[in-house]
């Protein structure tokens, strides 16, 4: 068990409506987010003694943020250069921040005008050694893996409709998702590559908007059972890597039990980072939660629903992640027990368990 298990809560979740064009500054956005997360915990913004976010330099800073919300003295703050990973592992820190004794209330946000705004899918935000493969961008580095993966798996254009058709339709119960239409198979097939096999419905959605959650000490809310991060040469650094369909998961899931003391049997809430559609079923392998052999049928047969129950980030929308966890927040709120919520970065990323 890491020191840190069970002694941080998340005790309020809060996000801004998600749009394509918000017409609003990121530290508009940020502060909102913010606000609604100390009011679901119950506590006033002068109660926060710490502020944590991440970005790709396409968000407000916490100084900002912290002035934005009128907070006279700012303790232990951090603005953390960096993606997806952050997702899941930004509550480690926030849980070592409390373990540690320097801080009872924690903000968590992340802010992006991610459509109107810096959009990350370009040739820009990727390590320039990646055009020498013409890996123009991230799309076409994890198609590239994706491709791989289908070949060794078995599964077809046919399983990843299954995995976006059902986040369509977890979706369309979700006042805040972009896209709860339903996705019919001859409309998926009909829809266009932009690497291939990733169609542009296989992609996760850009999005503007902010999601904030409030990590405490002091207030109850699920708990923070362990927290992992790593990585390993896989799909991020293809000329090196022995397996390119190697995603993070690959290697921090048998950090993540070893961490936790738990079982994959013991998750009865999923909540995977799903910026493309083949990561999912890639993260149910890895995490334990599906047998590779299993995949083809388990995905047709849709005993997928429980995943990502509300769309996740190719439905709901695209707050690089952090969306996610306020989902998994709000499942355990109502009747789930254990939840699991990831964050990508290729062969890089996070993993935490959170516990009713």
């Amino acid at each position: 068990m890491q020191p840190f298990a069970g002694r941080a809560a998340v005790a309020g979740i809060g996000m801004t409506a998600l749009s394509r064009e918000s017409g609003r500054s990121e530290l508009d956005l940020a502060a909102e987010a913010c606000r609604a997360a100390c009011a679901d915990a119950g506590i006033a913004p002068r109660e926060v003694d710490a502020v944590l976010s991440y970005h790709l330099n396409d968000s407000a800073p916490v100084v900002q943020v912290a002035r934005a919300l009128g907070l006279e003295r700012l303790g232990w703050h951090n603005d953390i250069a960096g993606g997806g990973t952050q997702a899941a592992s930004i509550l480690g820190d926030a849980a070592m921040l409390v373990h540690c004794g320097v801080a009872r209330n924690i903000l968590v946000y992340r802010a992006l005008n991610g459509r109107s705004g810096k959009r990350m899918n370009t040739v820009s935000t990727g390590p320039q050694e990646r055009y020498t493969y013409g890996l123009a961008g991230p799309i076409p580095l994890f198609a590239l893996a994706a491709t791989r993966y289908l070949h060794d798996t078995g599964l077809t254009a046919e399983h990843l409709h299954a995995v976006v058709a059902q986040s369509r339709q977890n979706a369309k119960a979700n006042p805040r998702a972009l896209r709860r239409e339903p996705l019919e198979l001859a409309d998926y097939l009909s829809r266009p590559y932009v690497c291939t096999p990733l169609r542009t419905v296989d992609c996760c959605q850009e999005t503007d908007g902010a999601c904030a959650l409030l990590v405490s000490g002091v207030l109850d809310g699920p708990r923070v059972r362990a927290v992992v991060r790593g990585g390993g040469p896989g799909c991020s650094s293809m000329d090196r890597a022995a397996d390119v369909t190697a995603i993070f998961s690959a290697y921090v899931a048998p950090m993540l039990w070893e961490a936790s003391g738990m079982r994959p049997s013991d998750v009865d809430v999923a909540v995977p980072y799903d910026a493309y559609s083949w990561l999912v079923p890639r993260q149910l392998e890895d995490f334990g939660l599906v047998a590779r052999g299993e995949l083809g049928a388990y995905l047709l047969e849709r005993r997928h629903a429980w995943v990502n129950p509300h769309g996740g980030l190719l439905s709901e929308g695209y707050v690089h992640g952090l969306n996610n966890v306020a989902q998994a927040v709000r499942e355990l709120r109502s009747a789930g027990e254990v939840a699991l919520v990831t964050g990508f970065g290729g062969s890089y990323g996070s993993a935490a368990l959170l516990v009713r």
